[in-house]
């Protein structure tokens, strides 16, 4: 009897947590429905239906309507979920691979790389397409320098060496990006350089995003299929080699996937403060540690959250909000009540 309770409580568990999932994409599909219609030029619901309905025919857009909601609206609101939905994904990985959860991808430098890279391409007044390639390298460059510096230190523990590698080589590149900013032109380069550090959408299109979905499925498929190795590695080295998990390799594979995520969104947003470090936990606390519920989860949440963090920005005044703004005003007060809770055992 025992045994077929507990077989019961399982399968209600599944199910549970399989409704969690179905709920969250609903929510997530109705919120960007409202977002659509939000903004200084407000749609109806039958308005907005409309337009979706003229283009699904194959009719050519015309119109404001269909101006605001496709060339505006529509790429932002797919802007605010791939990128809110990618750095929660990487804050998990980031979290379950260092076994911290006050870790973001912040932590090997990859969105100080990346502030570098665009804040350089800014200040040669190259154009967009470039900046977000630069911003996307610089991400990259940054990680593979903390690889190369925690690969040259002998002994110790490896982690730790990666974790201090990383605060270096962002400290470094913080650096020279506070030098590029004495010397950028003061009305021209430098307001476009801090709204670009703050994050922002306000000027995303649809041309914008299609590089980075690529870039995004690649890192974000080989963490979902090695979900179960991943696991296992947040249970420690020893333990993954008793379990025949190779941990190094796997170590490198999901940091380079994980910054080849943020370094895809940062280039299109901006440093976006605070996502991947607070919402992975709040997913945490919904469906407990396990890698293969956790990362789709953070993902679903992040993707909401960033949206309505970005309908807020255009809303909240006449002028727009960067996000980095809005995104610190929830995640420290978060944050100071994750260190007055003090720290557990989670993993």
């Amino acid at each position: 009897m025992g045994k077929g309770a507990g077989s019961l409580t399982g399968k209600y568990t599944h199910f549970a947590r399989s409704g969690l999932f179905v709920w969250l994409g609903l929510a997530l599909v109705l919120g960007s429905f409202a977002a659509l219609l939000i903004g200084p030029f407000p749609l109806t619901p039958s308005e907005a239906v409309g337009v979706l309905a003229r283009v699904v025919s194959g009719a050519q857009p015309s119109g404001t309507q269909d101006t605001v909601l496709l060339s505006i609206r529509l790429p932002r609101v797919v802007a605010a979920l791939l990128v809110g939905a990618s750095l929660a994904a990487a804050g998990a990985c980031y979290q379950t691979l260092f076994r911290n959860p006050l870790v973001s991808p912040d932590i090997l430098g990859v969105s100080a790389g990346a502030g570098l890279g665009a804040v350089l391409g800014i200040f040669l007044s190259l154009p967009v397409a470039a900046i977000q390639l630069m911003g996307f390298a610089g991400g990259l460059a940054a990680v593979a320098l903390v690889g190369f510096v925690a690969a040259t230190v002998r002994g110790g523990d490896s982690t730790l060496v990666l974790v201090l590698a990383g605060v270096v080589v962002g400290a470094l590149a913080g650096a020279a990006t506070s030098l590029l900013k004495v010397l950028a032109d003061p009305y021209d380069q430098l307001p476009a350089i801090t709204f670009w550090l703050l994050g922002s959408l306000a000027g995303v299109k649809a041309g914008d995003i299609l590089p980075a979905v690529p870039a995004v499925l690649f890192g974000l498929v080989p963490l979902f299929l090695l979900r179960w190795r991943i696991n296992v590695l947040s249970l420690g080295d020893e333990e993954a080699k008793a379990l025949g998990v190779e941990a190094g390799r796997l170590r490198l594979v999901v940091i380079f996937c994980a910054t080849l995520i943020t370094a895809s969104v940062v280039a299109i947003a901006g440093v976006v403060g605070w996502v991947g470090l607070v919402i992975p936990h709040i997913a945490r606390m919904i469906v407990g540690p396990g890698f293969g519920r956790l990362l789709p989860a953070a993902a679903l949440l992040g993707a909401g959250y960033l949206l309505a963090v970005d309908t807020l920005a255009r809303t909240l005044s006449g002028t727009e909000v960067p996000l980095g703004i809005l995104t610190a005003v929830v995640g420290a007060p978060f944050f100071l009540w994750l260190l007055a809770r003090g720290r557990r055992a989670w993993a």
